[in-house]
C-alpha cells in the first residue's frame, strides 16, 4: 500500500511540475489603490496556496485545542474509573470479614 501511495504522490508531483514548467509567464496581479505585483504565475499560485493553508490552520486552532483539552479531561476521568474498578476488584477478591458476634453465653 505504501508503494501505491508513493507512486500516486509521484504522479501528482510530476503533474504539478509539468504545470509549473508550462505556466512560467509573468503575470501582473493588481490590488486595490493601484498596487501591482508582477511574478510568474506558478509563484503567485504557490503563495496563495500557502496563505490559504495557513489561514485554515489558524481557523482550526481553537477547535484543536478544545478537543485536546476534552481528551485530557476524559483521560483523567477514565483513570479515576479504572482506579475505582481495581479497588473494587481487590475488595471482591479478599475474604469477607466476619460480623461481630457478641460473646453471650446462651442457657439451654
Amino acid at each position: 500500500m505504501k508503494i501505491i501511495s508513493k507512486f500516486i504522490w509521484l504522479l501528482v508531483f510530476i503533474a504539478f511540475l509539468g504545470f509549473a514548467l508550462k505556466n512560467d509567464k509573468i503575470v501582473t496581479l493588481e490590488y486595490f489603490w493601484g498596487y501591482q505585483q508582477s511574478a510568474p504565475l506558478v509563484i503567485l499560485l504557490l503563495c496563495f496556496f500557502v496563505a490559504g493553508a495557513v489561514f485554515c490552520l489558524l481557523a482550526m486552532a481553537p477547535m484543536v485545542f478544545r478537543h485536546r483539552r476534552d481528551i485530557s479531561r476524559h483521560k483523567k476521568t477514565i483513570a479515576e474509573i479504572e482506579k475505582e474498578r481495581q479497588l473494587e476488584q481487590v475488595a471482591a477478591n479478599q475474604a469477607p470479614t466476619p460480623d461481630a458476634i457478641p460473646n453471650v453465653i446462651r442457657n439451654s
